[in-house]
């Protein structure tokens, strides 16, 4: 499975740690369950973020504009202002191999995150 990841600016990384947990408790997955993480671009210097992939021990790939314009979210997204269509949901579905969500985007205080298969 894939996570689909969006932060606030300057988010910390047990921020991250700590959305990641409630999701995996929310959707009954473990960490084991989780391939890697995706998100934008724009979220490629956040070092909260980073560190807290790394701590998880996993990867995160960083997606172009185009590719996660490609796909609509189900969900409503405040990243057009980016002029992006979303994040978290674009971002899980265009490294997931069946093109499924299992999670529409969740908000967890100042992360977002979407799980696809």
């Amino acid at each position: 499975m894939i996570v689909g990841i969006g932060a606030r600016r300057g988010v910390t990384e047990q921020e991250v740690i700590d959305a990641v947990n409630a999701v995996l408790t929310d959707s009954n997955l473990s960490l084991t369950d989780i391939d890697c993480f995706a998100s934008s671009t724009l979220k490629a210097d956040e070092e909260g973020l980073i560190s807290a992939v790394r701590t998880l021990g996993k990867e995160i790939q960083f997606l172009a504009d185009d590719v996660l314009n490609a796909t609509d979210p189900e969900s409503e997204s405040q990243a057009g202002r980016f002029g992006l269509k979303g994040v978290a949901e674009p971002a899980a579905l265009a490294l997931s191999i069946h093109k499924k969500l299992i999670l529409k985007k969740k908000v967890y205080g100042r992360v977002t995150i979407a799980i696809a298969e």
